[in-house]
Order: structure tokens, then C-alpha cells, then sequence
């Protein structure tokens, strides 16, 4: 059985999680706290495998507490998020910290909503207790992998404005999947490229008030730009468009342009947006010039798409079991045998660039 703390300053979310939480035939919840004081007491006589943690707390606030316990104690953690613009921040600095996933909590309706959202709970529970806690490799600084003079991070950043439209036209177009573990995985390899990268579409398992936050998060981190995609949006070279949480994303063909299509329709693999959706339109539409890159994730869902990517000639390339959080969709993709590379995270890029200069 995994051993469960839950620490949450609301009796009711903490009953509520308690009820659905040890309706897993998995999961035992050992204990609960209202606060991080008493979380910390707990953690060192119970010894918990998973902690879910709510943000805002008394005393001492979710996110000092995770900061703390990464540095001290590292455990596996999942965040039960309000679903906000404010709570979407928080949530992503929290994924930053080291916390493995996170669980929305709606601002209305608690009981329900939590509820509603029972499966996916307990999934993540369980997939966090199985979730690597490492620290992300060591950067490839993306001047040298172009061969030209290394520069210093914060020179990068600072230049971020001045070099963004310098870029190439290239009609190749890279789609990256990604799921538990995913918001840093992506930030990583998008810190890592030149800003004369091709097109980047990005599928990302996120709620609808996460995906432009994260947009902008990693946009203040890269050399290209970063946005949240809208429908019917041009996809041009040194930019990387992230489907909108609540939609799937897909690529159309417009004569010699690539187009994001936006579409609201049913969930594929529980999902929406999904990276089976994205990768099976660049299939169809880029055919030989797509490039299909599966990072760290949770279930399945992208590997039947990846097959339809590689059978239609494009190139494919999975995180290695070692740098994922969780290896779910990278290793179904390797299991089912459509990965042409297999690769460390902090190797993605290079190997992109790379396949990008590839006539």
C-alpha cells in the first residue's frame, strides 16, 4: 500500500480526499495536517510515501513548506491547486520546486468538484509514488551547440527581445507531447534551442487557467517566442505555440503555410488537450518534415501518434526512462517500437537542432 499524507488547512477537502483516497484498493491515507507545522511532525513519524499539499495555509504557506521539504526531506509531492490565474502561478513555481503534479480544486462546489475529479486523484497519486525526484541535468547552453561563442545565461535572457526574430525559414515543424513532469521537461529542451529554431507545437496535459501562464513562464525563459496558441495562428520558425488547456491543438496545411487549429472536441486518452490529437494532424499535414519528441508523462496517451508520425516518415524521439519524472507515455512509445532515438533529457535539443539542419 502507499502511505498518504494529506495537508490541507480545510477539514472538508481533507475529509473529501481522505473518502476518495482510500477508495483505491493503492492508496492508505496514514494521517492528515491542517498545517505545515504539524505535516512536519507527521512526516518524520509516519514516514508517508506521497504528500499532497494545499498551497495557501496558516502559519506557513504551501510553497515555503515545499522549498523546504525539497531541500530536507525530498518527497514525493502533489499540489491541490485553486483553479485560478493566481493559483496557476503558484502551481507551476511549486512544479519548479519539485513537486511532481498537481490536482485542481475548484473555487465553488468543493465536494463536488473534487469528486468529479476522484480518478484522476487517485492517478496521480499512485504515478507520484512511482516518480523519479531529480534534479534536471545540466544545461546545454544552445550558443554551443550552433558552434559560435558560448554566452552567460543572464546575457541570454537579457538579449531574449533582440534575438527572437532572427530566424530562418524552414517548413519543418516539431511537435513536442508531455504530461507529469512536463511543464519542466518542456522548459528545459525550449531553453536549450537557438531562436532560428523551425515551428514548435506543444501539447501539454494542463488545465484551461494553467496553459497561459505556462505560456509566459516559458516564454521569459527562451530564446524563442513563447505563446499560448490561438485558432487559426500561423505557425512561423522561432516560436513555439502551447495548446490552450480544454483544447486540442493540431496543424493544418494553408497552401505553403502550417495553421494551429484549435479544436473543443471529446477528450482522447481522458484528455484535452491531447498529444495523440496533435501528433496524428502533423502525421497527415507535415508528413517526412515533422519531428515528434515525447517527454516525461503519465499513461499513454501520444504513442498510438508517434506510429502514425513515424509511419508517415517523420523523425521520433523519446526522454530516456532515467531523466523522465514518470516514463508512462515515453515508454509506451519505446514498447510499442516507434522511437527512432531514445535520449537524456538535457540531449533533446541538440538532437533537434541537429534534425532541423537536415535537409
Amino acid at each position: 500500500m502507499i502511505k498518504v499524507l494529506i495537508v490541507d488547512d480545510s477539514a472538508l477537502v481533507r475529509r473529501l480526499l481522505v473518502e476518495i483516497l482510500n477508495s483505491s484498493n493503492e492508496l492508505e491515507v496514514v494521517g492528515v495536517a491542517g498545517d505545515p507545522f504539524i505535516a512536519r511532525e507527521k512526516i518524520k513519524r509516519l514516514k508517508p510515501d506521497v504528500i499532497t499539499l494545499d498551497v495557501e495555509m496558516p502559519r506557513m504557506d504551501g510553497i515555503t513548506f515545499l522549498a523546504n521539504l525539497m531541500r530536507l526531506r525530498p518527497l514525493p509531492v502533489v499540489m491541490i491547486s485553486s483553479l485560478t490565474e493566481q493559483g496557476a502561478d503558484v502551481t507551476l513555481r511549486a512544479l519548479e520546486l519539485g513537486a511532481v503534479d498537481f490536482v485542481p480544486k475548484p473555487k465553488l462546489d468543493v465536494e463536488r468538484g473534487l469528486a468529479a475529479y476522484a480518478e484522476e486523484i487517485i492517478d496521480k497519486v499512485v504515478a507520484a509514488a512511482g516518480a523519479r525526484l531529480c534534479t534536471l541535468a545540466p544545461r546545454i547552453d544552445s550558443a554551443a551547440v550552433m558552434g559560435v561563442k558560448s554566452v552567460s545565461t543572464a546575457h541570454v535572457v537579457l538579449q531574449t527581445e533582440a534575438v527572437k526574430h532572427h530566424f530562418r525559414a524552414a517548413d519543418r515543424i516539431i511537435g513536442i507531447g508531455a504530461s507529469t513532469g512536463g511543464t519542466e521537461a518542456i522548459k528545459e529542451v525550449l531553453r536549450d534551442l537557438p531562436p532560428d529554431m523551425p515551428g514548435i507545437v506543444i501539447s501539454q496535459h494542463i488545465p484551461e487557467a494553467f496553459s497561459a501562464p505556462f505560456a509566459a513562464r516559458a516564454n521569459s525563459q527562451s530564446q524563442l517566442t513563447v505563446v499560448e496558441a490561438k485558432d487559426r495562428q500561423q505557425i512561423l520558425p522561432g516560436h513555439a505555440y502551447i495548446a490552450p488547456g480544454n483544447r486540442h491543438l493540431l496543424v493544418k496545411r494553408d497552401g505553403a503555410r502550417y495553421l494551429c487549429e484549435l479544436d473543443d472536441g471529446p477528450l482522447v486518452n481522458r484528455h484535452k488537450p491531447s498529444v495523440d490529437v496533435m501528433f496524428s494532424s502533423l502525421a497527415r499535414n507535415v508528413g517526412p518534415n515533422s519531428i515528434g519528441v515525447m517527454l516525461t508523462g503519465m499513461g499513454c496517451d501520444g504513442a498510438a501518434g508517434m506510429g502514425e508520425l513515424k509511419q508517415a516518415g517523420g523523425s521520433t524521439l523519446v526522454q530516456d526512462e532515467k531523466s523522465s519524472v514518470v516514463w508512462g507515455m515515453p515508454g509506451e512509445t519505446v514498447k510499442r517500437g516507434f522511437a527512432d532515438e531514445v535520449l537524456g533529457l538535457n540531449k533533446i535539443a541538440q538532437r533537434l537542432v541537429q534534425l532541423s539542419q537536415r535537409r
